[in-house]
C-alpha cells in the first residue's frame, strides 16, 4: 500500500556551493519518487551552483539567513523555520551537517514534524570540542541520525551516540553519467597536451585537509622517472580558503614542477575528465565516503587513494585500487609509478572499481534505501498507515 498523497519533506543544507554533502543532497532531492514525495529544500545561505539546479527544476528553495549561533536574528529565523513546518504540514525534515542539524532540529521539534532526520557525512575534523558536544545533544532528539559510511557510525558511538538511532546509506553515484563515450584526448588538447600524455588527476576542493600538498610532493619525486606525465588538480575553494591556490602554487613552483601541474578550476565535466584520467588520486587526510572516489571508481579510472575513514568500506587495496598512508608523499608516488609502469593492472584495477559502484553504490540503491528509510519512520510513529512498502524506484537523477 502506498501513500494517497506524496510526503511532505523538507531537505535543509547550510549552502548550495559544489561540494560532496551539497552534490548528495542534491542528487537524493531530485531522484526521490516524485509520486510518494514532494520535496521542498531549505538552506542558511542562498549561495551556490545548484541554486540554478533547483530552479530548472521548479523545486521550492526557502533561505533562512543566519550570522551566528549567538544571536537573536537566528531565533527569529528558527521560529519561522518552525512556522513554515507547521503551515507547509511538513511530515519530514532532513538536516544536513553541522550547521544544517543544529539550526533545524529543535525548531522541527517544536513545530511537532513527525520524522526528524540528521545527517552527519564527515568524522567532523574541524568541529571543535565545544561544537561536536553542541550537535551530540542536539541528534538525541532526531529520529535518526543518518550517516554515509560505518566509520562515521563508529566515529559517533565512540562520542556516545545511541547506536539504535544510527543508520548507515552509503553515497551513491548516477552511473548513466559515465557511460560516455568520452573523447579522452579533448581534455588533453584544450590544455594545449599531445594525445596520449599521461594525466594523474585529483578532482577536490581546495582545502588543508585534503592532502594536496602531499600530492605535489609525490608529484616531485615521480617527474624525474616520468618526465611526460601531467598532473591536474580540478576544484576551487570555498569561503574561508580562498588563499589556498596561491599556496599550493607556490609549493609547486618551489617543487621545480610548476610546469607540471594544471590548476584547473571548476569543471563541470568531472564524468569526461575522470574517465580521460590515467590514473585519479585520492590524498585526503580525513574522508567519510567520499564522492570523488566513487566517482573515479565509476568511470573506470586506475585509483590511487589514501586509507582514511570510510575509503577501505568502497576500495580494497590491488584489487580495485591502491590503497596508501595518508601524508605518505613517497607512498603516494611509489602508487602511481607502479600504475604508470604497469597499464595492464591498473587497467584490471579500474574495471573492478567500476563493477563495485554497479553493485554496491548506485543512486538507484542510495535512492531506494532512503526512501524506505522514510517511510518506515513515518510508520513507526504513525504518521501514515504504511509497512515497510515496495518501492516502485523512478529516479531522476541529477546531471
Amino acid at each position: 500500500m502506498t501513500p494517497v498523497e506524496p510526503v511532505r519533506l523538507l531537505k535543509i543544507v547550510p549552502t548550495l556551493l559544489c561540494g560532496g554533502t551539497e552534490n548528495q543532497f542534491m542528487t537524493l532531492g531530485t531522484s526521490l519518487n516524485s509520486r510518494h514525495f514532494q520535496v521542498e529544500l531549505a538552506c542558511l545561505r542562498r549561495l551556490g551552483p545548484f541554486i540554478a539546479e533547483a530552479t530548472r527544476r521548479s523545486m521550492p528553495l526557502h533561505e533562512y539567513p543566519i550570522d551566528s549561533f549567538h544571536s537573536v536574528r537566528t531565533i527569529a529565523q528558527q521560529m519561522r523555520f518552525a512556522s513554515s513546518i507547521v503551515r507547509r504540514r511538513i511530515e519530514i525534515v532532513h538536516a544536513y551537517n553541522f550547521y544544517g542539524n543544529v539550526f533545524a532540529i529543535p525548531p522541527a521539534r517544536l513545530a511537532a514534524a513527525p520524522v526528524v532526520i540528521a545527517s552527519i557525512r564527515d568524522r567532523g575534523p574541524y568541529l571543535s570540542p565545544m561544537q561536536a558536544r553542541v550537535q551530540r545533544q542536539i541528534c538525541r532528539v532526531a529520529t535518526r541520525v543518518l550517516v554515509n559510511a560505518t566509520s562515521v557510525k563508529d566515529w559517533l558511538l565512540e562520542q556516545g551516540y545511541n547506536p539504535a538511532r544510527i543508520v548507515v546509506i552509503p553515497n551513491g553515484v548516477d552511473l548513466s553519467r559515465f557511460e560516455g563515450p568520452f573523447d579522452r584526448n579533448a581534455i588533453r588538447k584544450e590544455f594545449g597536451l599531445e594525445p596520449g600524455v599521461p594525466l594523474v588527476t585529483v578532482v577536490s576542493r581546495l582545502n588543508y585537509l585534503k592532502g594536496l600538498e602531499h600530492f605535489l610532493e609525490a608529484a616531485a619525486l615521480l617527474v624525474p622517472r616520468f618526465p611526460q606525465v601531467r598532473f591536474l588538480i580540478v576544484g576551487e575553494a570555498k569561503l574561508g580558503d580562498l588563499h589556498y591556490l596561491s599556496v599550493l602554487t607556490s609549493l609547486a613552483n618551489r617543487l621545480g614542477i610548476g610546469d607540471k601541474v594544471i590548476f584547473t578550476g571548476l569543471r563541470a565535466d568531472v564524468p569526461a575528465l575522470l574517465a580521460s584520467s590515467t590514473i585519479s588520486v585520492m590524498p585526503s587526510l580525513n574522508e567519510a565516503l567520499s564522492n570523488v572516489l566513487l566517482e573515479s571508481m565509476a568511470a573506470g579510472a586506475p585509483t590511487v587513494a589514501t586509507r582514511v575513514g570510510g575509503t577501505p568500506e568502497a576500495m580494497v587495496d590491488q584489487v580495485n585500487g591502491l590503497l596508501v598512508p595518508p601524508a605518505d608523499p613517497p607512498a603516494m608516488a611509489a602508487a602511481i609509478a607502479r600504475l604508470l609502469s604497469e597499464p595492464g593492472f591498473a587497467a584490471a584495477l579500474g574495471r573492478a572499481a567500476h563493477r563495485v559502484v554497479e553493485d554496491k553504490f548506485s543512486v538507484g540503491r542510495m535512492v531506494e534505501a532512503t526512501e524506505q528509510l522514510y517511510m518506515n519512520l513515518l510508520a513507526e510513529k504513525g504518521a501514515r498507515r504504511v509497512a515497510p512498502w515496495p518501492v516502485t524506484h523512478s529516479s531522476r537523477p541529477l546531471r
